[in-house]
């Protein structure tokens, strides 16, 4: 019978080392697993916070983020009376104070008579895309004009939807609400007819007749009878509200008595 002879393992004494050195760490986590004790961790500087996003301003429990304020500044280019202009974060801050209010209310009151179609979106934004000033040199008719145009202030189609959906909303709370048992007496029209139109032409100028006229004059009476009303009930209802301006250097938002129109618009 042919004894065999014994199988022999040899390690190199620098891989030996190595084995070693990693059987003894592994040894010290057990014992100091089993001790209840946490092996020593190598510390790791700690990374700066991240601020993503900060509550500048709080309506009535809704929160107005700074990022909302930078939203109502790139929006404020669809504006036509902002054309040349950008709003300010103060500014920013007003106008989203009044609509959060306004929007607070109509969901309060469920006007769902309100909410514009998917029609009047639409056509809105065509003649938006035809008469904006900033539009005039970018032809934003096209529609590789109006995307340049969009990309160039950082806008997505699908916010700017929502933004005139907005505006619609609030066009029609306002007709509903405001406009509606307005009356205009034929006396108002002739004195501003004469103390307010006709004054504006210079001498020997042709001058409209008021039959031509008295239309136009009547609309101008009628919007500012609901821009007066409109203010007063925004006034009214930012006093009675809960608003809290969190940012020092936007407080002076927080202050103002007779607050703008959402997004800047005249009813």
């Amino acid at each position: 019978m042919t004894r065999r002879s014994p199988i022999r393992f040899e390690i190199a004494p620098a891989r030996l080392a190595v084995t070693l050195l990693c059987m003894a760490a592994i040894g010290a986590v057990i014992l100091a697993r089993s001790a209840g004790q946490t092996p020593p961790q190598k510390e790791t500087p700690a990374a700066a916070p991240v601020v993503l996003d900060r509550a500048v301003a709080v309506v009535n429990k809704h929160v107005i983020l700074a990022s909302d304020l930078d939203d109502e500044i790139r929006l404020s280019v669809l504006e036509p009376n902002q054309a040349g202009s950008e709003l300010t974060a103060q500014q920013a801050l007003e106008q989203l104070i009044g609509q959060t209010l306004i929007e607070q209310q109509i969901r309060q009151e469920d006007l769902k008579t309100v909410e514009p179609t998917p029609e009047e979106v639409k056509a809105r934004l065509e003649e938006l895309r035809k008469e904006l000033p900033a539009c005039v040199h970018q032809n934003c008719a096209s529609e590789q004009g109006w995307k340049t145009f969009l990309t160039a202030h950082g806008l997505a189609p699908e916010r700017v939807e929502a933004f005139l959906r907005y505006q619609l909303e609030i066009l029609n709370f306002i007709e509903q609400r405001f406009r509606q048992g307005i009356q205009v007496s034929e006396q108002q029209i002739e004195d501003y007819y004469h103390k307010t139109l006709l004054p504006q032409y210079k001498p020997g100028e042709a001058q409209p007749p008021l039959e031509q006229v008295a239309p136009r004059i009547q609309e101008i009476l009628l919007e500012q009878q609901v821009n007066e009303l409109f203010d007063n009930w925004l006034t009214n209802l930012r006093q009675q509200g809960d608003v809290e301006v969190l940012d020092p250097a936007l407080e002076a938002a927080g202050e103002k008595s007779s607050p703008e129109g959402p997004g800047g618009m005249d009813p």
